[in-house]
């Protein structure tokens, strides 16, 4: 298991920005998939984005797309998520996620595809 720990999260009003940070434990980090999810008070855990070990390829959700960005530094162990222009229906809690094939070449977007999870960060924006 790898050990994933956001941060970032916060209070926000409508069209602000914010970026979250998922930090990993594992070495073997850079050879991972990784996702972003989020599950709102009384939804479905949703898929917001994810990107491939390489970071060469991303996938998004289609409601995400022009205004979040995903990314990595695999030297330091981290994945992010750049969030513009938030609207109150963002407000959820925010998960990010690992898919454990060291070198795999897939763009997972369901949340069983994912071995490993965060404990996750509250993002709330207000209108």
């Amino acid at each position: 298991q790898v050990q994933l720990v956001e941060s970032g999260g916060g209070l926000v009003q409508a069209g602000s920005s914010l970026r979250l940070s998922c930090a990993a434990s594992a070495r073997t980090f850079s050879t991972y998939t990784m996702g972003w999810f989020r599950q709102a008070p009384g939804k479905e855990r949703e898929f917001v984005a994810t990107i491939l070990w390489t970071g060469g390829s991303t996938r998004y959700a289609d409601s995400m797309k022009g205004r979040f960005t995903i990314s990595r530094d695999n030297a330091k162990n981290t994945v992010y998520l750049q969030m513009n222009s938030l609207k109150p229906e963002d407000t959820a809690v925010y998960y990010c996620a690992a898919v454990m094939k060291p070198y795999g070449g897939g763009l997972y977007s369901r949340a069983s595809e994912y071995d490993s999870w965060g404990q996750g960060t509250q993002v709330t924006v207000s209108s």
